[in-house]
């Protein structure tokens, strides 16, 4: 039997047994990508028509986000933050939550508190939301966007209110049919800045793009 059909017959063996708790230990983790996506339909189906709890362990996130209802994130044997996939989403509760949930992981950028806001190494400056208030003047601080939240804006558009322009230039793109991954570099910064563009959005390599940080996107 392939893979697959080895795992289809062992979730039935477990099924006819009428359990009242199901445990998946990263079922799906040596099949292939396209079987991985089959199988994860067909446990999602099985699942809602059960009706039986399921525990599902697994580190690949896009099946976490798509099988829970209710997600836990563990790191050295730990939770770090429990909850629905798109709070994890939307407030993780820790860098490692961050950088965690979401493919590609959320950037992560240092920053120096100010009156006027958070500095970035580049001389942008991003007002705060409320988040700032009790933190010390030159504190360092790290400020998370995630690449699909960075705005793309053209040479006349005019910066959103409170938010952190940027200039940074591609060293790679990657180009995914419905979306395209630009790696860029940003002044201060070692890591690349990874910006998620939609598939029909033309770029190249060395291309400069002008981006914006929102505040209410800013983490």
């Amino acid at each position: 039997l392939s893979g697959g059909q080895r795992q289809r017959v062992a979730m039935g063996r477990a099924i006819v047994r009428k359990p009242q708790v199901f445990l998946f230990d990263e079922p799906l983790s040596n099949l292939d990508a396209k079987l991985r996506v089959q199988m994860r339909l067909e446990i999602r189906r099985l699942q809602k028509r059960l009706k039986v709890t399921s525990v599902y362990v697994t580190h690949d996130q896009t099946e976490a986000m798509t099988l829970a209802d209710r997600l836990v994130v563990m790191n050295g044997g730990h939770v770090e933050q429990f909850g629905t996939p798109m709070a994890l989403y939307d407030q993780p509760a820790s860098q490692f939550v961050a950088g965690f949930i979401g493919s590609p992981a959320m950037n992560f950028l240092s920053a120096t508190q100010a009156q006027a806001g958070l500095v970035l190494p580049c001389g942008a400056t991003i007002a705060l939301q409320g988040e700032g208030e009790g933190l010390t003047t030159g504190a360092e601080l790290t400020l998370g966007i995630r690449p699909e939240h960075l705005q793309v804006l053209g040479a006349a558009d005019a910066l959103p209110a409170g938010a952190a322009e940027l200039e940074a230039r591609i060293e790679l793109v990657e180009p995914l049919g419905a979306d395209t991954l630009a790696y860029c570099r940003l002044q201060g910064q070692s890591e690349p800045l990874v910006v998620r563009l939609d598939g029909e959005h033309a770029v190249a390599e060395e291309q400069t793009l002008r981006l914006a940080i929102l505040p209410a996107r800013a983490h």
